[in-house]
């Protein structure tokens, strides 16, 4: 059993940045495909990045080159630095972890999920 625990979110103004960490318990942290998704107030969740167990990474449309996902394997630990921050940005960011090493843009791929971490933008 894994678990995450997501910290760093909070209300920024636009243009401004905030690091997300998600800290994973467990010792195959390395091996897992880690990933950002989130979900804005009456819309769906979506995926927003991902890191393979290689370091690859992926990225929505929506934040690429603003978003940078990042992985730290001695610390069990999963960053997503946002900058340029825009008030669609708004949403609950849930950090998640996948067996399979290479995750996906599915949440159906996923089979570890955090609780959740508020990130706030005003316009």
């Amino acid at each position: 059993q894994v678990q995450l625990v997501e910290s760093g979110g909070g209300l920024v103004q636009a243009g401004a940045s905030l690091r997300l960490s998600c800290a994973a318990s467990g010792r195959s942290f390395s091996s897992y495909a880690m990933g950002w998704f989130r979900q804005a107030p009456g819309k769906e969740r979506e995926f927003v990045a991902r890191i393979t167990d290689r370091g690859y990474t992926y990225y929505a449309d929506s934040v690429k080159g603003r978003f940078t996902i990042s992985r730290d394997n001695a610390k069990n630990t999963v960053y997503l630095q946002m900058n340029s921050l825009r008030p669609e940005d708004t949403a609950a960011y849930y950090c998640v972890a996948a067996r399979n090493s290479y995750g996906s843009r599915s949440m159906n791929d996923y089979d570890y999920w955090g609780q959740g971490t508020q990130v706030t933008v005003s316009s």
